[in-house]
């Protein structure tokens, strides 16, 4: 078959912190050559394009921005849409914080104030934090989380992402988010076919995560490679709800696919 299109994960694919994982400038020449149009797909909501193409840049990869979508344009493009005369509470970084208000989009500190509550990786999450969560998620409140990533890699190993931080807040409020964007969200979807600009049955989608990356590329109709650079191990392959058509060791053996 020959593909016209890649989505590519970024953390635990192509880098690991700020440095390149070995192997993944390899396989990014091999689909180049191989004339496929490219789309790094990341569940960080804490930076945005031009700053992803800027670490991708220090790792020693060009990506322009314009071929980079995050956890964070996903959030912000939803809220625009669909809360955008809303209060936001916001369990999250600045820079998620910085995102939502550069659009337009009303933050609030007040907990009773709050329309909606958007819920994100924090790595400053405390106990108070959490109990200011619980009170701003009274009855009628939406409850929005980013991206649903437990656990993303480091440079120091893995350390727990935005799913772990929606966790407990709907552990406290009793109820689960209304919606939990990034990877493999509906609205994800949309924004990666809009563009990507390829039918995702011309696509690969390439990442180490089974509940993100390919459940992604399971849900569109993708061809879905899992590379074993991240999150994932044998024991995740072996009892995982989703099968990936290729396992490969690195991103480095893409061309074996193509």
């Amino acid at each position: 078959m020959t593909y016209r299109g890649v989505v590519l994960d970024v953390d635990g694919t192509v880098v690991r912190g700020d440095d390149p994982i070995p192997g993944a400038a390899d396989g990014l020449d091999r689909l180049t050559t191989a004339g496929l149009r490219r789309l790094f797909v990341s569940n960080n909501p804490t930076k945005r394009p031009p700053a992803y193409a800027d670490r991708l840049g220090r790792a020693g990869f060009d990506v322009s921005p314009e071929e980079i979508v995050t956890a964070g344009t996903i959030t912000t493009t939803y809220l625009a849409d669909n809360h955008d005369d809303d209060d936001l509470f916001v369990v999250g970084e600045p820079a998620l914080v910085d995102q939502l208000t550069d659009a337009g989009l009303t933050v609030v500190d007040a907990e009773d104030r709050a329309d909606a509550v958007v819920v994100s990786i924090d790595r400053s999450f405390d106990y108070d934090r959490l109990s200011s969560a619980l009170r701003a998620c009274r009855d009628g409140v939406t409850i929005v989380g980013t991206d649903p990533d437990m656990v993303i890699p480091a440079a120091e190993g893995d350390v727990p992402g935005s799913g772990a931080i929606i966790n407990a807040v709907a552990g406290v409020v009793g109820r689960d988010p209304d919606v939990v964007l990034g990877k493999p969200s509906d609205p994800a979807l949309r924004t990666i076919r809009d563009r990507l600009g390829v039918p995702p049955a011309d696509c690969l989608v390439v990442g180490d995560r089974l509940d993100t990356d390919i459940a992604l590329g399971e849900r569109s109709g993708m061809t879905t490679v899992l590379v074993r650079t991240g999150v994932t191990d044998d024991r995740d392959l072996a009892r995982g709800d989703v099968t990936p058509d290729y396992v490969l060791d690195s991103l480095a053996d893409v061309g074996t696919v193509l």
